[in-house]
């Protein structure tokens, strides 16, 4: 199946890639056919009225997707921006059943398919998961073990009947844990990219914080000095109090830590059961 993968994103990529150059080199193509949609979808959205305008960005989204997805860089945000990319492109320029050319709406109409395939296929690329189980599959299991816990901790008779895995708490846990990995690759990749810059601003600044820091030594060698002697003083004026405060405070801590020992106990014999099952 990774062999699978590699060879199909290029394919599935290559058309929204040679579309988002033309959309971006020549706009005007696609600008007349695309207005009326603009006209209608712009003051929803928030955009700006211009079809031009948007007619490169969509492009500049398809090329940028489209190469992340030939390359396999995260595969399901690029499936998953193609998508959105098809949408617009498919509803301004390949409504077949507007056409009253009979050879003009069956071209139409193969275009619309067209299309709704390629939808289909980026669908289906942004769900794939390489054969590893989805963040949110995780996370309702995840909630349905803390759900089973919390159930077996509680008295019998304090059972709702319903646990927390039926909550919407699962679904919850499921898409969090989804959008921050999602979110992790993406620092990752930005971070990946950035490195080679952030390691040459380092170096062009080493010598000039170096520098900074040598002439600011002598005085913060000062403050410390100064100030250690204040600290010093505070300590020998609050030193009585501070021992009477901990000795008043001494057997109700001692009271507190044998009231919690066993929780602190069950806490540590949880975690190690669940340690031993997840080696096992």
């Amino acid at each position: 199946m990774t062999l699978v993968r590699r060879v199909a994103r290029p394919m599935l990529a290559a058309m929204f890639i040679a579309g988002g150059l033309d959309q971006l080199k020549h706009p005007s193509r696609t600008t007349d056919t695309a207005a009326p949609l603009i006209e209608k979808v712009a003051p929803v959205l928030g955009l700006p009225d211009d079809p031009e305008l948007l007619v490169r960005a969509n492009g500049a989204a398809m090329l940028g997707a489209g190469s992340l997805l030939a390359l396999g860089r995260l595969p399901r945000i690029a499936s998953t921006v193609l998508a959105a990319t098809v949408v617009p492109t498919t509803m301004s320029a390949h409504l077949f059943w507007k056409e009253q050319d009979p050879q003009v709406r069956a071209q139409q109409k193969v275009q619309f398919l067209k299309n709704l395939g390629l939808l289909g296929g980026l669908l289906i690329a942004a769900a794939d998961t390489e054969g590893k189980p989805s963040l949110g599959w995780r996370g309702r299991r995840a909630a349905h073990k803390v759900s089973e816990a919390v159930s077996a901790a509680l008295p019998a008779n304090a059972a709702t009947g319903s646990s927390l895995a039926d909550s919407a708490l699962a679904e919850k846990v499921g898409h969090g844990l989804q959008m921050g990995a999602e979110r992790g690759r993406e620092f990752a990749h930005v971070a990946r990219e950035r490195g080679a810059d952030w390691a040459e601003v380092a170096r062009e600044r080493g010598a000039e914080w170096a520098e900074v820091a040598r002439e600011r030594a002598p005085v913060l060698a000062e403050a410390a000095l100064e100030r250690g002697a204040e600290f010093a003083e505070l300590a020998r004026e609050r030193g009585a109090e501070w021992a009477e405060a901990a000795r008043e405070r001494a057997p109700e801590l001692v009271d507190t830590a044998r009231d919690r020992a066993g929780d602190f106990a069950d806490t540590a014999l949880t975690q190690v059961e669940q340690r031993r099952r997840r080696w096992s």
